[in-house]
């Protein structure tokens, strides 16, 4: 057993020794520096949570994201619409915003475009002002490059991008008529 104060193996007798409110156990030489304890040093308690039996019915589990759907979008000009709709149902900013519980400052900065609404506000929004937000997303049509050489090889930068070689064909027609 080692002093817990200096640190030398304690050859003799150990002393429980109270040191500036330390329970330390020490050598005969430390043992002067701290008030000596006669009692046994209480045993530490450990604490431990109540043991609860699990119970089936309430397991609970997180709740999954549902996917998003790609094959929809929202409309480009959904502000106008938003506010033209509103204004057909004679509808203010405040009436709108309590039949959606939502702000007014959002509604405001949805109807200018510069927010964007989220997929369950534009479903929300479109149920009330009856109006289509949401359409199916069109399928952008990528330009095909005219092959220039022999379909049996692959499309490289080279065959895509046309380089001039030196300066401008005129430069060249009159660099020929010079010499």
């Amino acid at each position: 057993m080692r002093c817990e104060v200096c640190g030398c193996k304690i050859p003799g007798k150990s002393f429980n020794v109270m040191i500036e409110g330390a329970r330390l156990t020490v050598c005969g030489e430390c043992a002067k520096h701290g008030k000596i304890c006669y009692d046994e040093p209480k045993p530490k308690q450990v604490f431990s949570k109540p043991k609860v039996a699990p119970i089936a019915f309430r397991v609970q589990t997180k709740p999954s994201t549902p996917p998003v759907d790609t094959s929809v979008e929202l409309t480009e000009d959904y502000g106008t619409r938003i506010r033209k709709a509103r204004e057909k149902l004679r509808l203010s900013h405040e009436e709108l915003g309590k039949r959606l519980n939502e702000k007014v400052s959002l509604l405001k900065k949805i109807e200018t475009g510069k927010m964007t609404p989220s997929d369950k506000l534009a479903t929300a929004l479109e149920h009330i002002l009856k109006v289509k937000l949401i359409v199916p997303r069109e399928e952008e049509k990528v330009p095909q490059a005219k092959m220039l050489r022999a379909p049996s090889r692959e499309l490289t930068l080279g065959d895509l991008i046309h380089l001039k070689k030196g300066g401008s064909d005129e430069e060249e027609a009159a660099g020929r008529e010079q010499s």
